[in-house]
């Protein structure tokens, strides 16, 4: 049996092509998503990561307590320190560092490789021989004086930077402006991992991220034989305990750990989710292959037991053939995961989020999968027919290969597929009055829409027939070989159904996600376009970062101009929770914000006075004239709360945030007193025009902490997330549609071989060649159409069922079928059928009459 399974192996060699092509690519899919997910995941680790490896003992300052004396309040982080740092025993190198965070502009002026954790800044210290062993000189030479900077040759090449060119800069202020000088290189995965390094001079450095003549951290080796806790406590005993503390490498590793695994959560889920639809597709291509392999088969396998092979033996030939073309093809998919894998990252990075990108990681999941996918689905799916076949008596199987299925069974398929039906449809109807998106909500939401699509999958050999009967009104219209592609396809209604779901798979999500996501961007516009009333909003992004005032003044100068109105953003402790409040004019506020007041006025708004959003009113319980006890967040530890007496509430709004309150009053509780996080920009005539946006950017001096958007903006930025996670699934999902591609080609190919006699006949009564290649042309696309219908129809059910969960995180969210895109989703799904059908049509016209019966 092992010589005839290898005999069969390569006496069919073209047959076991497709096979091996198949579960190539579905091995291929799952491991690269996961390979994929590993090296992406890891590459975000190393991009937030300070690397601890050869740091024993890193030294910090305290926090001066309340009350400190001025000797308390100085660093004690200095070069005496450093020295009598190195004097301890077991310290094997003293490693100090003036640290901190900068932004930089490319050489056209637009913000550099803006991601948090990942902008790098420090001093440049020479040692003895006048280099600084972490950052080796590539070109140029190390920065003299506070005018001249240093980076890293993956930051130049990315801002298109050259020796003696200006850069223009930002800590969290005004805009600085440096002369290049050097360019350096590093291995800190921070800045290898899509970040950016700027290296000062260690005067510069230590004025802009510690103070003069300190440094932020010392780092320490340990000598050999020395461990990391020992040598901490002999540091510590050294140290002024007041004012600096010493902590190991592994600590601050494991705590790093936490934090990084935390955020870069996300890139490994989508993956994995996506992972297991391809393993669902992927598993359905293989089967329907394997099943009509060994059916085609059934006759040699009759033979073998008319001349004594047991169902055993027969079994376990076929078996032991599904086993050696998977594992051939779970190597060559392997390997072509890889491939995909590495791609991934340059596909599906966009202007606005690059994904970080470094080594690829195999670990043993990736592994694991293309054996699971590429062995374990095939022997399934071969197992599965060849027990079939086994069981039915020698001279019966020689006699007919195709076994109809009884009427018993075809009831019994029916009665599951409607239960599972009207269960996956039940789940998602009751979502409709869900009154939030909670994970238990979402969760409820993914297992209906898998029990729908497991309903459609076993309906869909019942649901063939009358469906293409249907669409065979269009294929009639081609003539006899119309009405011949459309009985074809219902000769098997299993077989086409079992082709069709791969399509059917891809279409429904794709058709449900776009979908859900044109709804949410409309949401999204609706809502920015009613909170937004000037045409530019100027901003630092972040309540921790100012706009300097004499911005603020040029802005307001600006030729164009009408209004600018100041906002001071910051955070605030209302209710036991923290909530962002706006400090805003009340004079010029309604001339920059649509503000829908619930009850009271924004006029009203003054010293110990504010306003709140309709949600935190309702969440706290007030209404105009309670009052609210409000703690000032900002940089004061101690927490003081304050009441403020509510003098409007308003629907919520995104450009008021949760909380407006007088500027004065908000900005001396910022984080950084007094500041400026955001401009409202009210133009003439409400045109914004290019020109005026250049010069709103040199009115904030072009910092690269600052961007200046229009409306279209706002709404593009705040629908970004939302866009690249669809751009994601998109990308991803076009595998899935040419993974369906291919299972149309696999059923045309081994349906042709089955009818040769049938397409020789037909040639011999007059068809030519070009009315059999339209026959299965036809054929294709009349598969196609059933698959791309059952898909239209689960994924907008689907994403109206989930959508529900939408419109109670967010009021303004409404369905809105992007017609469009459903357009071009189904011209592209039933496109798929005309290429995939190329090649075995070609073979079929190839057929000589003669042979062709012959070979029959």
């Amino acid at each position: 049996m092992l010589k005839t399974a290898l005999r069969n192996l390569l006496a069919h060699k073209a047959r076991q092509l497709m096979t091996l092509l198949a579960v190539c690519l579905g091995a291929a899919f799952v491991s690269g998503t996961l390979v994929f997910a590993d090296s992406t995941a890891a590459a975000s680790r190393d991009a937030m990561s300070k690397n601890y490896a050869d740091i024993a003992v890193t030294v910090t300052a305290k926090e001066p307590p309340p009350g400190a004396t001025p000797h308390q309040q100085t660093s004690a982080l200095d070069d005496a320190l450093a020295r009598k740092l190195a004097a301890v025993s077991g310290v094997a190198a003293v490693r100090p560092s003036a640290d901190g965070v900068v932004t930089m502009n490319a050489a056209d002026n637009t913000p550099l490789r803006v991601k948090q954790g990942a902008n790098l800044a420090d001093a440049y210290l020479p040692g003895t021989d006048g280099k600084d062993s972490r950052y080796p000189l590539a070109e140029g030479r190390a920065p003299r004086n506070s005018g001249e900077l240093a980076v890293d040759g993956t930051t130049a090449a990315a801002g298109g930077f050259r020796l003696g060119d200006k850069v223009t800069l930002a800590i969290d202020g005004p805009v600085m402006t440096k002369r290049l000088v050097g360019i350096v290189t590093t291995k800190d995965t921070r800045v290898t991992a899509a970040g950016t390094l700027a290296l000062f001079d260690k005067a510069t450095a230590q004025k802009l991220f510690a103070s003069p003549g300190h440094y932020s951290s010392i780092d320490l080796s340990a000598a050999p034989g020395t461990a990391p806790s020992e040598l901490a406590q002999r540091v510590t005993d050294v140290l002024p305990t007041d004012r600096a503390e010493a902590t190991t490498g592994a600590a601050l590793a494991d705590q790093q750990a936490i934090l990084v695994n935390t955020q870069t959560r996300g890139y490994t889920k989508l993956p994995l989710v996506f992972a297991g639809i391809s393993l669902f597709i992927g598993s359905f291509l293989i089967i329907n292959t394997f099943t009509m392999l060994v059916t085609r088969r059934t006759r040699e396998i009759a033979l073998l037991r008319a001349i004594g092979a047991t169902r055993r033996q027969v079994s376990r030939s076929v078996l032991l053939e599904a086993l050696l073309v998977g594992l051939v093809a779970s190597g060559a998919g392997f390997l072509l995961g890889l491939g995909i894998a590495s791609v991934l990252p340059d596909i599906l990075s966009t202007d606005g989020n690059t994904l970080p990108q470094g080594p690829l990681v195999i670990g043993p999941r990736s592994v694991a999968a293309a054996l699971g996918v590429g062995v374990g689905v095939t022997v399934l799916a071969a197992w599965l027919p060849s027990r079939k076949a086994a069981k039915v008596a020698p001279i019966e199987a020689m006699r007919t290969t195709e076994q109809p299925p009884s009427a018993k069974r075809s009831r019994i398929r029916g009665v599951a597929g409607l239960a599972l039906l009207v269960l996956g449809a039940g789940v998602l109807v009751s979502l409709s009055g869900a009154k939030d998106a909670s994970e238990t909500n979402l969760q409820n939401a993914m297992v209906g829409c898998a029990v729908l699509v497991a309903a459609l999958i076993v309906l869909a050999p019942i649901l063939a027939s009358p469906v293409i009967r249907l669409t065979g009104r269009l294929t009639g219209r081609f003539g006899i070989t119309g009405h011949l592609a459309q009985q074809n396809a219902l000769r098997d209604p299993r077989r086409t159904a079992a082709t069709a779901a791969t399509l059917m798979i891809s279409t429904g999500l794709i058709a449900g996600l776009a979908v859900i996501g044109n709804s949410t961007a409309q949401a999204l516009d609706s809502q920015a376009a009613a909170g937004l009333g000037a045409d530019y909003v100027i901003s630092t992004g972040t309540p921790t970062t100012a706009i300097e005032s004499a911005a603020v003044h040029r802005v307001g100068e600006t030729s164009g101009v009408r209004t600018a109105t100041a906002v001071s953003d910051t955070t605030a402790t209302i209710g036991g929770s923290v909530q962002s409040i706006s400090g805003v004019d009340p004079d010029t506020v309604n001339d920059t914000m649509k503000l829908d007041f619930v009850s009271g006025s924004a006029k009203d708004l003054g010293p110990g006075r504010i306003a709140v959003s309709r949600t935190l009113a309702q969440k706290n319980g007030v209404t105009t004239g309670s009052e609210l006890n409000v703690g000032n967040v900002g940089t004061d530890p101690k927490q003081q709360f304050t009441k403020y007496t509510v003098v409007g509430v308003y629907q919520d709004n995104p450009i008021a945030k949760d909380a407006l309150g007088v500027r004065s009053d908000v900005a001396k509780n910022a984080f950084k007193p007094g500041s400026v996080q955001r401009i409202l920009v009210r133009t003439d005539g409400g045109a914004v025009p290019t020109t005026v946006e250049k010069q709103l950017r040199t009115a904030v001096s072009n910092s690269p902490l600052i961007t200046v958007q229009d409306r279209e903006q706002l709404v593009t930025q705040a629908a970004g997330t939302l866009g690249d996670l669809l751009n994601v699934m998109y990308g991803m999902l076009a595998v899935g549609v040419a993974i369906s591609a291919l299972g149309i080609v696999n059923t045309l190919a081994m349906s042709v071989a089955e009818r040769t006699r049938e397409i020789g006949a037909l040639r011999a009564l007059g068809m030519d060649r070009s009315g059999i290649r339209r026959m299965v042309r036809l054929e294709a696309v009349t598969v196609a159409a059933f698959g791309t219908l059952l898909g239209l129809a689960g994924g907008l059910f689907g994403a109206w069922a989930v959508g529900s969960l939408a419109n109670a995180a967010m009021p303004q969210y409404s369905l809105a079928l992007p017609w469009g895109t459903l357009l071009l989703v189904c011209l592209l799904s039933l496109a798929i059928g005309v290429p995939a059908a190329a090649v075995p049509a070609r073979r079929a016209a190839a057929l000589s009459p003669l042979e062709a019966v012959a070979e029959g």
